[in-house]
């Protein structure tokens, strides 16, 4: 996995001697970041890129997967798979990351607190994903106070009409899984369209200790198919007032159907399903000579979920619970190029642009006594403007501003100023930046209502930060990179209950800051072994105690080992060999939300203890488009628990051949 985890203090001494033997490389880009595509390197802001050789590479299948090594990344997935996944972005609230499908927010309006669910989301038409972190609103307004999570589709290749590609495996746990696809450009048009699934009978993620464990598995069937289609009309040259038109589109659909348990209780017949359909229109157009570039975006996306019980003989609860959510968007995006001074700037880049976002909601859970009810609606409005150049052939600076105007809880203005300053006499980079960033109220929060007793307040405000961040990042000549990282977020107007429970009020802070440290070693071209670790302290101002499910330590160490190898008349490739170890530390747990072992909830916070997993991926090529591999999960079948109660699936193996013609 290519981490890039920016920004360092304590190396700084010991750059001069690392600084040997320097070579050069083509960095990776970035868009997310500041919406220009931009060198990994020349970013102030810490940010992970996981291709797609690292999806097939480490055997990622869901989101959830990929994102677990990531730095500053806390997945907590509380039950099987296709269930809830929260994402914790340096500390920050699962409901304060943003997740973006090529550029576009997919976090569903029906959640109540807005939050996303990592394991819904299958790789199989992803090209790649790309992870910021650190407050983010000022490009893409709300949720992005931890950070930005965008999956790029895959892309149709230009040199080739009809590209074909696919997977196929099978394991443990009746495991089947796969996907189909293909891709090509004929003259101006181009295409692309993949279909995937994957089936598991499960595991039983209710935590062996509780005495009510009846060994039941949770299981997953899950579906998804994207299809891309895209024209290119014209032709961009320094004349033309004019230019290239691009006019794309996408049209996606999931749904996955999964077991539930009622905690600390199995319940065989609890059911829910997840269903999204998402899709975007949008043109780019370049005018005065490819200077300027304009585009127009329409977008669109409909969440339903159902959760359904019935009575059985472990369980007399019944459920039918029933969340839709909509978004719809329109998007006018510039970037402006401006002309360089030699010797002052080079690469300036003018970005601004507006739009309008629309959320909707209609759901109802729990029973007649106590049901939830949201029906609600909101529109919002707003206006950005950014810019990033680069000084003296060595300084890059960036900066952005955002505007956000909603009917009815007011508006809000976000910003971001950040800096890297390179130091190639040393190998090193300097990096720093800060910003503001903000969460708006869903409309949960704003209109639900629970029974007779409870009422949402449509006077909340939004929850909002301030932080920064600085650090240094030195490459040891080609043989290894170091980086390490201090970042420091306070964040205002939380949201939560009041005295009473009988509605919501803004009366919470936080405050958030840790450290972000890695080593990249590079000993041969056909080997790299990379460790990262985050260390972490996230508290509750009000009360002065550790916000929930925030470890103090979090670590990984991956490896990719590819030696070249060829027989039988196959071209010499590469066989990956792909260890990946994951360590989280003891967690704060909150109280009532942690269960003795009689499955009583204690009304008392307390800790769950550390725990680790060790998974490995092989992959060993068989033709020249075709090769074999073998996942295993979890080799010491460890059962951690990362939300109490829950565990973490235990030991899986899967082999499969994938190919790409």
């Amino acid at each position: 996995m290519k981490h890039r985890i920016l920004f360092g203090l304590i190396l700084a001494p010991l750059a001069p001697a690392w600084a040997q033997d320097p070579q050069p490389t083509i960095p990776d880009t970035i868009v997310s970041a500041t919406r220009v595509p931009t060198p990994q390197d020349r970013i102030p802001a810490a940010t992970t890129l996981i291709t797609r050789q690292d999806i097939e590479d480490y055997g990622y299948v869901t989101l959830a997967d990929a994102l677990a090594a990531v730095p500053g990344f806390r997945l907590v997935q509380a039950g099987g798979p296709g269930q809830q996944a929260s994402g914790f972005v340096r500390g920050t609230n699962s409901r304060h990351v943003l997740v973006l499908r090529d550029g576009v927010p997919l976090n569903d309006s029906s959640e109540p607190n807005g939050a996303f669910n990592f394991g819904n989301e299958l790789l199989g038409d992803v090209e790649r994903i790309e992870v910021v972190r650190g407050p983010v609103s000022a490009v893409y307004g709300t949720a992005a106070i931890g950070g930005v999570v965008n999956l790029i589709t895959r892309q149709a290749p230009r040199d080739r009409t009809f590209a074909p590609y696919g997977e196929v495996a099978g394991g443990t746990q009746r495991t089947a899984r796969g996907y189909v696809g293909a891709g090509g450009t004929v003259g101006n048009f181009d295409y692309g369209i993949t279909g995937q699934a994957l089936s598991t009978e499960g595991y039983n993620v209710i935590a062996p200790r509780i005495t009510t464990n009846q060994g039941e598995r949770d299981g997953l069937r899950a579906a998804a198919m994207t299809a891309r289609m895209g024209v290119t009309i014209g032709e961009t040259t320094p004349e033309a007032a004019i230019g290239q038109t691009r006019i794309d589109g996408l049209l996606r659909w999931r749904e996955n159907t999964a077991g539930l348990d009622n905690v600390p209780n199995d319940d065989p017949n609890y059911t829910g399903q997840d269903r999204n359909w998402f899709g975007f229109l949008r043109s780019r157009t370049d005018l005065a000579g490819g200077a300027w570039t304009t585009g127009f975006r329409v977008s669109g996306s409909h969440d339903r979920r159902r959760y359904t019980n019935l009575p059985d003989s472990l369980s007399q609860s019944t459920a039918d619970d029933l969340y839709n959510g909509e978004r719809r968007g329109i998007a006018w995006d510039n970037t402006l190029r401006l002309p360089s001074a030699e010797g002052i700037f080079t690469d300036a880049v003018l970005t601004f642009g507006s739009g309008w976002d629309r959320e909707q909601v209609e759901s109802g859970a729990g029973s007649p006594f106590f049901r939830t009810t949201v029906d609600a609606r909101s529109s919002s409005g707003y206006g950005y403007v950014g810019a990033q150049a680069r000084f003296f052939g060595r300084l890059d600076v960036t900066a952005a501003a955002r505007l956000d105007d909603t009917e009815d809880y007011g508006s809000q203005t976000s910003w971001r100023l950040g800096a890297v300053l390179e130091l190639p006499e040393i190998g090193s980079r300097i990096r720093a930046s800060g910003g503001t960033a903000f969460k708006a109220p869903s409309l949960y929060q704003r209109f639900g209502q629970i029974g007779s007793f409870f009422r949402g307040n449509p006077n909340l405000q939004a929850e909002t930060s301030e932080s920064w961040e600085v650090g240094w990042e030195t490459d040891i000549g080609r043989y290894a990179t170091l980086s390490a990282l201090y970042f420091d977020n306070r964040i205002s107007n939380l949201i939560n209950f009041d005295s009473t429970f009988t509605t919501l009020e803004n009366i919470d802070r936080a405050r958030i800051r840790g450290g972000e440290f890695a080593v990249t070693l590079r000993p041969a071209d056909w080997a790299s072994v990379t460790g990262s670790w985050t260390v972490l302290e996230a508290r509750d101002v009000e009360t002065d105690t550790p916000l929930p499910r925030r470890p103090r330590n979090v670590a990984s160490l991956t490896a990719r080992i590819a030696p070249e190898v060829g027989w039988f008349g196959v071209p010499r490739s590469r066989f990956v060999i792909a260890p990946e170890i994951l360590y989280v530390g003891p967690s704060p747990e909150g109280a009532f939300a942690r269960y003795e072992d009689n499955g009583n909830a204690l009304p008392t916070a307390g800790k769950n203890p550390d725990g680790w997993l060790f998974n490995l991926t092989a992959s060993l090529p068989v033709t020249a488009q075709l090769t074999a591999f073998v996942e295993v999960r979890n080799i010491g079948n460890t059962r951690y628990e990362p939300a109490n109660a829950f565990v973490v699936p235990g030991r899986s193996a899967v082999v499969g051949m994938r190919g790409a013609f």
